[in-house]
């Protein structure tokens, strides 16, 4: 009877064991996904001045590197003011001056999603923190016609 007893705690061990590893592992290349797109994000903000809203070219430029990355978060939005949400990444503009000839200057906020899609971890925790990447740009001139705050 001891050793039947040894033999299913020994197994339960092994298999917790291999759970945690296994969430581990898919946690490193879900972030290592997102940081990624969010580098990408603010290569593309940077180069086209600000004027990545809806369907513009550099969004569609996006959208191709985060389907070819693997990239997909489709339900990510964040509830604070002035936020813009396109294709699982959300970002927002901030002003930070002008430069001499009276041009505006802004630096942009991108924060994207690290998707986990267990069904029980999203429950509890749906809007925790610890699974977003953010970065900023660096300061830009802005294209005439975009907001910031």
């Amino acid at each position: 009877m001891r050793d039947a007893f040894g033999g299913i705690a020994n197994m339960v061990i092994i298999i917790v064991f291999l759970v945690l590893v296994s969430g581990y592992m898919a946690f490193n290349v879900n972030y290592t996904k997102a940081f990624r797109v969010k580098n990408m994000i603010i290569t593309k903000f940077e180069q086209y001045e600000g004027n990545c809203g809806y369907n513009t070219t550099c969004d569609q430029e996006i959208q191709a590197y985060m389907a070819s990355v693997g990239y997909s978060a489709p339900n990510f939005s964040i509830n604070e003011v002035g936020y813009t949400c396109n294709h699982g990444y959300c970002y927002k503009g901030f002003s930070s001056g002008s430069t001499s000839d009276g041009t505006a200057k802004a630096y942009f906020k991108i924060i994207t999603q690290i998707n986990i899609d267990i069904p029980i971890i999203n429950k509890i925790m749906p809007g925790l923190k610890i699974f977003q990447v953010s970065g900023d740009t660096k300061a830009i001139v802005i294209a005439p016609g975009i907001t910031v705050y």
